[in-house]
């Protein structure tokens, strides 16, 4: 393996790994999903908006960091996807400013828009974030209709020049009216609110509020594992696409991604274990265990890591396009060049220390439970 190819494979698996992560941190939105829910009061909806605004900023982080990460090694998705399917991205985007907005201004004095207001929009980011990221994700397994054309740039509006087109008006929501994308969606945001339940029972000091969380948790949980396990036997019995390593050549390939499990068993037993961790930590919360959440949030980590990687790894064309084959793309024909890839790679030997930072932070946190007595005591609220 030449360093290029090398650096591509570690790139992408950062790239899994900050994806992994992100998918965990959307508890907070699972649990803005659940604040009517859970909170019959409005002091118990402000105990679960507190709980949960100690915790939001590394859900955004995360999502930016993930979102500069590709954009830094694989350029070509960045420009193909953000740029055609904006329609989808924008309301991603929307969203979680909802949020950074609601969290910034719902309890502050004269609040001219009322505090239900923001609350509604922590509601909106609870629902719609997690269904929109997931479906996203999906059509990194299902495609998209776009076309690339790396040798002789198309003209586009206003006489720019573009290596990449849409080649449909939908610029992203068809996305949506494809049932399979629609199924992880649903996965995603049933798997928020599960590990946001899992958050609860460890970080409230409420006896009421955790025995709500508690119940809450199975019904999600089970809509999670059927959403989840359908997608996943479909995605086994899809046909993918395989890049010539010698000459780039795409071809279809039938059970693709089942080839690529068989391929690289290290990647099929990081799977399993994510998965038997997930269904490990919903057992744990059904018992009202508090230490749950570090079950979900590992195999949640560990099984987006697996999956991310089975799009990408072994040859694989980890966002089809169905306008063109040959306009998919690969690790090896959307990433940046030698010189960026290597730099970047001695900028990243920085991320253990700030892994270690955050953990201290979530410790410093997270050092006694949040309760009603605490709330009543004042200081900074959201």
């Amino acid at each position: 393996m030449d360093t290029l190819t090398f650096l591509q494979h570690y790139w992408w698996l950062l790239v899994s790994l900050l994806g992994a992560l992100l998918v965990f941190l959307l508890f907070v939105q699972g649990g803005q999903a659940l604040i009517y829910c859970l909170g019959k009061s409005d002091e118990e909806r402000n105990l679960l908006v507190n709980s949960l605004g100690r915790k939001w900023e590394l859900t955004f982080t995360t999502l930016v960091t993930f979102g500069g990460a590709f954009f830094a090694s694989f350029p070509l998705f960045y420009s193909t996807s953000f740029g055609g399917a904006f329609y989808v991205w924008m309301a991603i985007l929307v969203c979680f400013v909802l949020q950074a907005v609601a969290y910034e201004y719902r309890r502050k004095p004269a609040n001219i828009l009322g505090e239900k207001t923001f609350t509604a929009f922590l509601l909106i980011n609870g629902l719609m974030g997690p269904l929109l990221l997931g479906t996203a994700v999906s059509t990194l397994f299902t495609g998209a209709p776009f076309t690339v054309d790396r040798l002789n740039l198309a003209a586009g509006a206003g006489g720019q020049t573009v290596i990449s087109q849409w080649a449909t008006p939908w610029h992203g929501l068809d996305a949506v009216g494809n049932l399979h994308n629609l199924a992880l969606g649903l996965a995603v945001a049933f798997l928020s609110m599960t590990l946001a339940c899992q958050y609860f029972l460890n970080n409230l000091d409420d006896a009421t509020l955790a025995e709500r969380a508690r119940r809450r948790m199975i019904p999600a949980a089970a809509l999670f594992v059927v959403c989840f396990v359908g997608w996943l036997v479909r995605l086994l019995f899809l046909t993918g696409y395989t890049a010539d390593p010698a000459t780039g050549r795409i071809a279809p390939e039938a059970y693709k991604y089942w080839h690529n499990l068989v391929a690289m068993p290290y990647v099929a037993v990081v799977l399993l274990a994510g998965v038997a961790l997930v269904l490990w930590s919903i057992c744990r919360g059904a018992r009202g265990k508090r230490d749950a959440i570090w079950a979900g949030g590992s195999g949640t980590i560990l099984a987006v890591a697996a999956l991310l990687l089975l799009a990408g790894w072994n040859n694989t064309a980890y966002y089809p396009s169905t306008a063109d084959m040959q306009s998919s793309l690969t690790i090896r024909n959307s990433s940046s060049s030698l010189f960026t890839l290597r730099v970047m790679s001695w900028v990243s030997l920085l991320i253990p220390f700030v892994a270690a930072y955050i953990g201290y932070a979530w410790r410093a946190i997270n050092r006694r439970p949040l309760s009603r007595e605490e709330l009543r005591e004042g200081g900074h609220q959201y």
